[in-house]
């Protein structure tokens, strides 16, 4: 009986509060964008790459879970997160600009020094 209990908990996956946040408009266009998604297996990945203008570039899109990722959850939106990038992300706001001059999502990020005049890269 232990080792069914054991088996089962081993299996189980930690759901984490998202150190990031996402406004209304943001969320709106994830889900619509999940719906359009065919994959069950891929999560809103969120994360960061070296390049870009500023040193950094944000990563936002489907993919699926890797053994390093964590998953969080917000407003029924599932992300995963590689824990190595929390340093650049947390307390990171991502917003949806749906006008016809800005159109895409935008990066709110405490922890940049410096950020691009395209608003995809930064620095720290």
């Amino acid at each position: 009986m232990n080792e069914l209990k054991n088996k089962r908990i081993k299996q189980m996956e930690t759901i984490n509060k998202t150190p990031i946040t996402f406004t209304s408009s943001a969320v709106h266009e994830i889900k619509k964008l999940m719906n359009e998604e065919k994959d069950p297996e891929k999560f809103l990945r969120v994360g960061v790459k070296g390049g870009g203008c500023s040193g950094m570039s944000y990563l936002l899109g489907f993919e699926k879970k890797t053994e390093k990722d964590e998953i969080y959850e917000m407003d029924d939106i599932s992300c995963i997160i590689n824990p190595a990038h929390l340093i650049y992300l947390n307390n990171m706001e991502i917003n949806w600009e749906g006008g016809l001059n800005a159109r895409g999502f935008t990066f709110n990020n405490p922890n940049a020094s410096t950020t691009c005049g395209c608003g995809s890269s930064f620095g720290v």
